[in-house]
């Protein structure tokens, strides 16, 4: 096991095409980290920067206490676990698990044992005689996880491997992933575009935009307190809410909104906040026009309008209120629950 530190890493492709920059992370030994942003981010490719299946621009990176910029990727005792799994279709499930260990000239006994444990620990010991054809999804990225695991890297890191699955076997292969990291205690770097995988996995989410670092925190840091309107829309479903503050300002009473910064123009309210209730003395309280109402099974999702300005507003409650779609509704909120912003930055505003 080992530390990951990446020290203003960048990535620049031909004819100036930046892909990363300047990105400072500190993995501790044993952490997971998620690196969480939307398609073109940057995340993938600096997942493969940290693997060395794509070039350093810029920056150092270090596995330990090594520099491991011009080293090849079988030198820095890292292993990866894929999003097509990138078995060998014409080898059995044990020999997919064998096939590094015979490489790098660990003899028959060991080999053996370490497969073995493996397959106990991923619950496939009885698919070891079987093909990769033969194995559904969520077998065969058991036995992509157990090729790495086998290795007893320093590191583990994972390319959006869950892509490929259903839902119901994302949940499952989620939770098995994270039980088994904590369990061996091995750093880890997984890259996803699932926001809930990455709420739910990471010790620490990196949220990436434009080849950027927006935040890191905890998950629970990211997102009751998301450093930036990007974060803010990006980490949650249904996204947060945003209406102007100018607008706040003329529809609620004046000490409602005493406690935000003057220059906060822009105002973030998470859909799950507001209450279908009376406000009370520490609340405050709005009133929207019920466009739509859609049922989602344990919970529902309330869509808004707002007389005199474009934005809509969600509301999502943990029930199925008995309303009627084209009502005037009051909802409330508590004041500290209002995430105030400045648009020309789009930061948040202390």
């Amino acid at each position: 096991m080992a530390s990951i530190t990446m020290d203003n890493i960048g990535k620049i492709y031909a004819g100036d095409v930046r892909a990363v920059t300047d990105v400072n992370i500190d993995i501790a030994d044993g952490e997971m980290i998620v690196l969480v942003g939307p398609s073109g981010c940057g995340k993938s490719t600096l997942l493969r920067m940290v693997a060395g299946l794509e070039t350093i621009t810029e920056g150092t990176l270090k596995i330990g206490d090594r520099v491991v910029n011009q080293l090849e990727p079988a030198e820095r005792d890292i292993a990866m676990v894929f999003q097509n799994y990138a078995l060998y279709p014409h080898m059995t499930v044990f020999n997919n698990l064998a096939y590094g260990l015979k490489n790098r000239g660990f003899n028959k006994a060991d080999i053996d044992q370490r497969v073995k444990q493996a397959a106990e620990m991923l619950e496939i010991g009885q698919f070891l005689d079987r093909k990769p054809r033969q194995l559904s999804g969520g077998q065969r990225q058991r036995v992509a996880m157990g090729r790495a695991l086998v290795r007893e890297p320093a590191a583990f890191l994972f390319d959006e491997p869950l892509s490929n699955l259903d839902a119901k076997l994302r949940v499952q292969m989620r939770v098995e992933i994270r039980q088994l990291q904590k369990r061996l205690a091995t750093t880890s770097l997984y890259v996803t575009h699932d926001q809930l995988e990455a709420l739910t996995m990471a010790d620490r989410l990196v949220v990436l935009n434009g080849g950027r670092i927006e935040q890191i925190g905890t998950p629970m840091e990211v997102y009751s307190r998301p450093a930036t309107t990007f974060v803010a829309g990006f980490i949650g479903s249904p996204a947060m809410n945003m209406l102007p503050a100018e607008y706040m300002r003329g529809l609620v009473s004046a000490d409602s909104l005493a406690h935000l910064p003057t220059k906060a123009d822009l105002i973030g309210i998470r859909p799950e906040d507001l209450s279908l209730a009376p406000a009370q003395e520490d609340e405050m309280s709005l009133s929207g026009k019920l466009m739509l109402l859609e049922p989602a099974g344990a919970e529902s999702h309330l869509h808004l309008t707002f007389d005199g300005i474009k934005e809509t507003m969600v509301v999502r409650l943990p029930h199925v209120p008995d309303v009627t779609e084209g009502t005037t509704l009051k909802f409330s909120i508590k004041r500290e629950k209002l995430h105030p912003f400045d648009v020309a930055s789009g930061k948040r505003v202390t």
